[in-house]
């Protein structure tokens, strides 16, 4: 009997203390009910492309919903900010994509999904170099070459897919020389021999910067890039499934933000200077916005819609897929030894969630309306933004082909033919197929295929015969979906007896930036 009134005695006292008490607290004199019914942590860093993110209108449509953004900035410390996703410290997170891929796979589990694609830098990234030491991409492919860049960063990322789309076999492993921000990459920039064949990794406002030093020009910038330097917003596992309303309130809050800022540049001038003094290492001056600006595409809900695979191709305006960009990042990832492997192997579907947007489609979701469903609009988009068909490059004559400014040799397995012949074999065919997916995200090179074969024999025979095997390749590539205005085919003289004299070689080209 004892135990027994004890027992009832302990549990009328943790009754007063957990429930009644508090109730009867919550009921006194100066006390109100609190503001938020939920607190969302987003761990990210200082990066200005999140400031719609952290902007005030998301913050004020999500208040009205009684919800409020904590934002966690961890400094770009991208490991940390899975663990903190895996231990359930932050609900969402933003990542970009190669650092996504890049620690899920080292801490060996995905403990979130992408619910969103938030921006992709169209130039705000870029390897810069002296002419006179490094003329073109090819010029890196020397055992002296180096690239300096900030490590755990975008810059290094589009270093690495440098090395890994283009041939560069002389290139050392060795060829990452660390730096601490792009300021100190800009300071090496400036203090090094012109002749050095060095490359520099810088984002803006120092990109604009190197290029006011005599000599210095551009090699390759990330507008020449399509699906590879993309951040997207990323929700814990367990958050999604105990509490989608929330990441529907945050992704529908983040649309309408996004709309409403990019459709008015000096509101986002604005806001980029705000968030810059607010979150940012230094201050904004208008200029330095406005090159952010340029440098940095918003996606908008058609975007996102094409990306999640929501419209069909011929209607995505040459977006590639969510599964796309993570393939081809991880292709990156794999080539210059930054993973031994894929760790998603046939299984990319279970790390995006597109569920959200799926609902804001079926309910015909305006960002610029002040409800969710328009009346009359049914399956019209007109008004949502920006989804414009891919601009196909411009045919060339024969002088402009010449005067085009060589960017590198493509990497590639060698594509091979029968004895003789211009017969591709069905592992070239395969590889072709790689090939053009990967001419896709480099949308605005034109690509030279020059056919190649040994020295012996009948030289005018052996020069027919390149040129077939260059004609074969090129109407392969349009085949398999190039545009024919990007290509060209020509012939090489012939060689010594070498593998890649019975081989075709693929050179980007580019009018002078």
């Amino acid at each position: 009997m004892v135990i027994v009134w004890c027992v009832i005695i302990a549990g009328l006292g943790a009754s007063y203390r957990y429930v009644i008490q508090p109730f009867f607290q919550s009921r006194q004199p100066g006390v109100s009910d609190p503001r938020y019914d939920r607190v969302v942590n987003i761990a990210l860093d200082s990066f200005s492309g999140y400031c719609i993110l952290r902007s005030p209108a998301v913050q004020d449509q999500l208040k009205a919903k009684r919800i409020k953004l904590n934002f966690v900035d961890d400094k770009a410390d991208y490991t940390a900010r899975m663990e903190a996703l895996k231990q359930g410290d932050v609900q969402m997170a933003v990542f970009t994509v190669d650092s996504f891929v890049l620690t899920g796979a080292r801490l060996g589990q995905f403990p979130g999904s992408i619910v969103l694609v938030i921006d992709e830098t169209r130039g705000a990234d870029a390897v810069v170099a002296y002419k006179e030491g490094v003329g073109s991409i090819r010029a890196l492919d020397s055992a002296d070459a180096r690239f300096v860049l900030t490590p755990n960063s975008p810059s290094e990322f589009l270093a690495r897919t440098v090395v890994a789309q283009f041939s560069l076999p002389s290139l050392p492993q060795n060829w990452l020389v660390e730096a601490n921000g792009a300021g100190d990459v800009f300071k090496q920039f400036r203090a090094a021999r012109k002749d050095e064949k060095r490359a520099y990794v810088l984002w803006e406002p120092y990109v604009s910067k190197a290029l006011e030093e005599p000599g210095a020009h551009i090699l390759i910038d990330s507008s020449k890039l399509k699906g590879y330097i993309v951040d997207v917003l990323v929700a814990e596992r367990g958050f999604l499934s105990e509490q989608p309303d929330v990441v529907a309130q945050i992704v529908e809050a983040y649309l309408r933000a996004a709309y409403s800022y990019t459709a008015d540049p000096q509101r986002l001038l604005s806001l980029l200077a705000d968030d810059a003094q607010a979150y940012g290492e230094s201050a904004l001056k208008q200029e330095e916005c406005g090159k952010i600006v340029a440098g940095v595409e918003w996606k908008n809900t058609l975007e996102n819609y094409a990306h999640f695979g929501l419209v069909a191709q011929a209607e995505a305006g040459g977006l590639l897929h969510i599964e796309d960009i993570v393939s081809n990042v991880t292709d990156v990832l794999v080539k210059t030894g930054a993973l031994e492997k894929d760790p998603l192997p046939g299984k990319i579907n279970t790390v995006y969630y597109d569920r959200f947007l799926r609902d804001l489609k079926a309910q015909n979701f305006h960002p610029g309306a002040k409800l969710s469903i328009i009346k009359g609009m049914e399956a019209e988009t007109k008004g949502l933004g920006r989804l414009a068909p891919q601009a196909e490059l411009p045919v060339l004559t024969d002088a402009q082909w010449d005067a085009l400014a060589p960017v590198g040799e493509l990497r590639m397995a060698p594509v091979l033919f029968g004895r003789g012949t211009a017969d591709l074999t069905v592992q070239s065919q395969r590889e072709l197929e790689a090939l053009v997916k990967r001419l896709q995200a480099f949308p605005q090179y034109y690509v030279v295929v020059t056919g190649n074969v040994r020295a012996e024999g009948d030289v005018e025979a052996n020069r027919q015969l390149a040129r077939t095997r260059s004609e074969s390749v090129a109407q392969a590539l349009v085949r398999l979906g190039l545009h024919p205005n990007r290509i060209r085919s020509v012939a090489a003289e012939p060689s010594e007896q070498t593998a890649s004299a019975q081989s075709v070689s693929f050179v980007v080209g580019q009018a002078p930036y």
